[in-house]
């Protein structure tokens, strides 16, 4: 009896050991990792560093020191006049709305047809060139209020029959890719074309002075593009005194348009009003013959 009693008490202070072992072995290892401070945040929690990181379109600009604009050559808002000079109504807006800003223009020619593309993958800020505003283009790009009335007018070749666009059913017309002519002719994601023009044999062109060289050397029987620029292009001396405005079409108006969800659409709107309360946008707009947006 003395023998069993001798055995357990052996076994119970082995357990105790072991147990006191066990709890050793715990302790040392949470002494080894250090205690993050009581106000630290952990690591992966990264909510309010995401918003931190969020750069805003106007200070990405703004830290790059210039507004890169988009543009085609198109007369009067964007070309080269007869001394070499880059000029036109929305090269000078843009150079006085980026001395505004406090950043340098930059211009960059573009391909009409993927403007959105070159936005969006930001080898360009702004697209600035008369460009029509629609439903689909202010869906998927922030752009400004409208600064210029414009309207799409027929230009076809002096002394050509014409009454109206069913004139054109079965002959060739020319526009831009990807304009608001071209929308006149194929329709649009938000427009019906034009049931006359819808008749004629389309072409698209790169830009919109292709077109008037296509009329003028007799390979397309008109075209459908801005009256902004058929007014400063054709008639009396200019390169295509053989071409006339021979009907006007849908009246719409010019807005610039930036990245989506991009904060410089709104500086530029509030210059914008700023320019219209001193006067300078239209003198600017008189000196080019064109008529402000309402």
């Amino acid at each position: 009896m003395m023998k069993t009693k001798k055995l357990w008490a052996l076994l119970l202070a082995l357990v105790m050991l072991l147990s006191l072992a066990a709890c050793g072995g715990k302790d040392s290892a949470e002494t080894q990792a250090p205690e993050a401070p009581a106000d630290s945040a952990p690591a992966d929690s990264g909510d309010a560093g995401d918003a931190g990181d969020a750069e805003s379109d106007l200070a990405y600009v703004r830290g790059n020191g210039k507004l890169v604009v988009g543009y085609t050559v198109y007369e009067p808002m964007n070309y080269t006049d007869a001394d070499g000079n880059f000029t036109g109504f929305d090269t000078e807006l843009a150079r006085a709305v980026c001395e505004r800003l406090g950043v340098e223009p930059e211009f960059q020619e573009i391909i009409w047809e993927t403007k959105e593309v070159e936005l969006a993958g930001k080898s360009i800020d702004c697209i600035w060139n008369g460009m029509t505003l629609d439903a689909e283009r202010e869906a998927n790009m922030n752009c400004t209020v409208p600064y210029v009335k414009n309207a799409q007018v027929v230009v076809v070749k002096s002394g050509t029959e014409y009454t109206d666009t069913s004139s054109l059913a079965g002959k060739t017309v020319v526009a831009e890719v990807g304009s608001a002519g071209e929308a006149q002719i194929i329709g649009g994601e938000d427009s019906e074309p034009d049931a006359g023009l819808a008749q004629a044999d389309y072409v698209g062109k790169s830009v919109q002075t292709d077109c008037l060289m296509e009329v003028k050397a007799g390979t397309a029987d008109a075209a459908v593009l801005d009256m902004t620029l058929a007014n400063a292009m054709t008639g009396e001396g200019t390169d295509y005194a053989d071409l006339e405005i021979v009907d006007e079409l849908a009246v719409e108006n010019y807005g610039v348009a930036f990245r989506k969800g991009s904060d410089v659409r709104d500086a530029v709107n509030e210059i914008f009003a700023e320019m219209v309360a001193d006067g300078s946008l239209k003198a600017l707009a008189d000196q080019y013959n064109l008529e402000l947006a309402d």
